[in-house]
């Protein structure tokens, strides 16, 4: 049953019963984003401070990706008659819904309309779609859970040997979450998400799907793979990271199989980004949809074709590490789903408690022959919050948030490190990275073997420096000094993210740099250097 089918083998999820055909959805492309009232010196206009945070940390300039839509093209297309649903500014467009044939012909007589897509709905696919919902209650009866303070979920983090990470106080503590799921049922009620709400780590909700004001609706897909990170009840049931923040974000449609969900998918990474988000967990994937046409083959699966598959690598390259299911589909030959394709994802299969890979975790090779999946994590048997209470449930939808947060836990441990640096040692501490294949990926990983395996510089202790600037704070000139017979990078930003100057040092042309940062005014920068030796970003603080 296309994507939701081999996307979660468990749980019922349970959907509005009384879900209506939606209007004929359209992709509108545009061509550019010129005359915009955006621009790429002014991200405060939106970007948050923590995203433009997140990009200096990582030495990532502000670009034209992330410029928003521009909104005189938005306005064009609304005074067609279409309804506006969701823009993408990383892919320049808009999803509406038109039910005119004369709207749709306006809109596309527009001179900035590239092209349109249509997204229609086949009614009798979405019949047979919800029709197997309502079969949908693959689960196990709950086991009893006396395992100590982990409770029922304590067999997911041990395989991760994730607990040591607690133990040493990497919890996610500071870390963001998005989650885009199908819904969130319960998840304002449910006790295992009490000690996130008294503390205020519940930072927020968005619904892309019905632009609706609450996302506790349609689904309880997405309380439990939330619980799987932010459950905390000690003794009872505690998550992989249950001192990270979190948004949850609606995104999937269950009363369709639509591929504007990939377009709903890509404007909700793209409001992670914007929040500053640092991980997103996305527990679907998609492949075939009821207007078979834009259903993907084999071809689509190469990292850079797919609409979600190109959402997830514009992520990527703004610093997010996005953490995707690979799929429920099984055995056969890339029977992952989008956008577990992408290079820049860490995408997950499952296995049981004991470490063998489940038979319906869905396997690769992408089209262009890279292993997928990436990693796994326990799936099968999985300890889960559902309803009111807890369930074992089987699926890579668990496998992901598990492995999720525990991302953020060793990203807490590292907060120098890029997302690219995360994902690379999450796979290089896994059980088979010498002989990776397309079942396993690089295997199951040792959240211990990766603190002991991240570069030395991440731990920005004396002896790993490779920049000192000095004073800092000053209220003046400044001093730098180059470790010896290092030639580095060096690339400037502000605290918006934006680029000020790049150049080449190599220790002996110190005066060039020093020059540029004594021009600087008041203010906070960030002073980004990669070597041989690996990578470092120094805050500067100028004073008046």
């Amino acid at each position: 049953m296309k994507k939701l089918s081999f996307l979660f083998l468990f749980l019922g999820i349970a959907f509005m019963a009384n879900a209506q055909i939606a209007p004929d959805f359209y992709w509108i492309q545009f061509t550019d984003k010129n005359d915009s009232p955006y621009s790429i010196d002014n991200p405060e206009a939106y970007l948050s401070q923590r995203a433009l945070q997140r990009r200096a940390n990582q030495g990532i300039a502000i670009d034209e990706y992330d410029i928003p839509v521009n909104p005189q093209y938005l306005q064009a297309v609304a005074d067609c008659g279409a309804e506006l649903v969701n823009p993408s500014k990383w892919l320049n467009g808009v999803t509406v819904r038109i039910t005119n044939p004369d709207v749709l012909e306006a809109v596309k007589a527009l001179e900035f309309v590239e092209t349109t897509k249509a997204c229609v709905n086949n009614p009798e696919a979405q019949r047979m779609k919800e029709r197997w919902l309502a079969m949908e209650m693959e689960y196990s009866p709950v086991e009893n859970p006396t395992r100590g303070y982990y409770g029922g979920a304590y067999a997911q983090i041990n395989q991760l040997n994730g607990i040591a990470l607690h133990d040493r106080g990497y919890q996610g503590e500071g870390m963001v979450i998005a989650i885009l799921d199908a819904g969130f049922i319960g998840a304002d009620e449910h006790s295992a998400f009490d000690n996130m709400r008294e503390e205020g780590r519940l930072l927020g909700t968005r619904d892309f799907v019905y632009g609706s004001t609450s996302v506790y609706s349609q689904s309880i897909h997405g309380t439990a793979t939330l619980s799987t990170m932010a459950g905390y009840e000690p003794q009872t049931f505690v998550g992989t990271a249950p001192k990270s923040s979190y948004y949850l974000i609606h995104t999937e449609d269950g009363t369709q199989e639509n591929i504007i969900e990939e377009y709903n998918w890509i404007s909700g990474v793209e409001y992670a980004d914007s929040l500053g988000v640092d991980v997103c967990s996305t527990s679907l994937t998609y492949v075939n949809f009821d207007l078979t046409q834009w259903s993907h083959p084999f071809e689509d699966f190469d990292g850079q074709t797919a609409p979600m598959t190109k959402g997830a690598n514009v992520a990527a390259s703004r610093g997010m590490l996005c953490v995707v299911a690979v799929g429920n589909k099984g055995d056969g030959i890339c029977t992952m789903g989008t956008p577990a394709d992408s290079e820049g994802v860490l995408a997950i299969g499952a296995v049981d408690e004991n470490g063998n890979r489940a038979d319906f975790s869905s396997v690769g090779p992408t089209f262009d022959g890279r292993i997928k999946p990436d990693v796994m994590a326990m799936g099968k048997g999985a300890y889960v919050g559902f309803n009111n209470g807890y369930l074992n449930v089987d699926g890579t939808s668990l496998s992901c948030p598990i492995m999720a947060g525990m991302v953020a836990c060793l990203w807490q441990a590292f907060p120098n490190a890029t997302a690219a640096e995360i994902r690379d040692v999450v796979r290089k501490c896994s059980d088979r990275y010498e002989t990776p294949d397309n079942k396993y990926g690089y295997g199951i990983p040792d959240f211990v073997k990766a603190l002991n395996i991240m570069p030395v510089n991440e731990l920005l202790s004396d002896n790993s420096e490779i920049i000192s600037v000095y004073p800092n704070p000053s209220s003046g000139n400044v001093k730098v000094v180059l470790r010896e017979n290092v030639d580095a990078e060096i690339c400037v930003f502000d605290y918006m993210g934006r680029m000020l100057f790049a150049n080449h040092f190599n220790g002996l042309n110190n005066d060039l740099l020093e020059s540029e940062l004594n021009d600087l005014g008041a203010g906070i920068y960030f002073i980004n250097v990669s070597s041989e030796v690996g990578n470092q970003t120094l805050k500067l603080v100028k004073v008046e």
